[in-house]
């Protein structure tokens, strides 16, 4: 069992219980968010399903990456510029659940934040746009690893996998983006 706060905060299987843990609160939030804006805004309830699941689904995520490593302040920052190299190195020497668990991970990240966002932000619903917000997102995230020398490697490829999984989370929402306002060109029909 989890034991002491590193064990609850500072470890994978205890960041994914506290998420867990903090779900129904998370269902709370939607409610009382919706349910202030409910006079004002006829689209309260996507409103706040979109806010509180860009921070519910992201957040954990990167908490998770930003763990510190066994070696943490003792090894220097490590960066990796090639792209794909460490996800072929990943495949060929971590096996196939090794390289499946750092991919899907990967893509996850950002999911959240591609699916939800083009529903809150009007302005955000296009996949360049995820892409390009999810990339800088993880840019962001992989300086700070290599600046904290949590003992990671700051990664291209992570960079690339977590804007893809941006993408693909804000495609999977598209049927459900604002419609563009009248002096904005429609987007192109989801191909089916």
């Amino acid at each position: 069992m989890l034991k002491g706060w590193h064990g609850w905060l500072g470890t994978f299987n205890g960041v994914v219980l506290i998420t867990v843990a903090v779900l129904p609160l998370a269902a709370l939030v939607v409610w009382a968010l919706a349910l202030r804006r409910r006079g004002t805004d006829v689209g309260a309830l996507r409103i706040s399903l979109a806010e509180v699941g860009i921070v519910y689904g992201t957040v954990p995520w990167v908490w998770m990456i930003m763990l510190p490593g066994d070696q943490a302040g003792v090894v220097p920052g490590r960066v990796s510029l090639a792209p794909l190299r460490d996800l072929l190195t990943i495949v060929a020497d971590g096996g196939p659940l090794t390289a499946t668990v750092q991919v899907v991970g990967n893509l996850l990240v950002f999911a959240a934040l591609g699916f939800f966002a083009p529903l809150r932000f009007a302005a955000l619903a296009s996949v360049p746009r995820i892409l390009l917000l999810a990339a800088a997102c993880s840019v962001l995230v992989e300086a700070a690893q290599y600046v904290l020398r949590l003992d990671r490697v700051s990664s291209v490829d992570d960079v690339l996998l977590n804007a893809a999984g941006a993408g693909l989370a804000a495609l999977a929402s598209r049927r459900w983006w604002p419609a563009p306002a009248p002096d904005q060109p429609a987007r192109a029909a989801p191909a089916h």
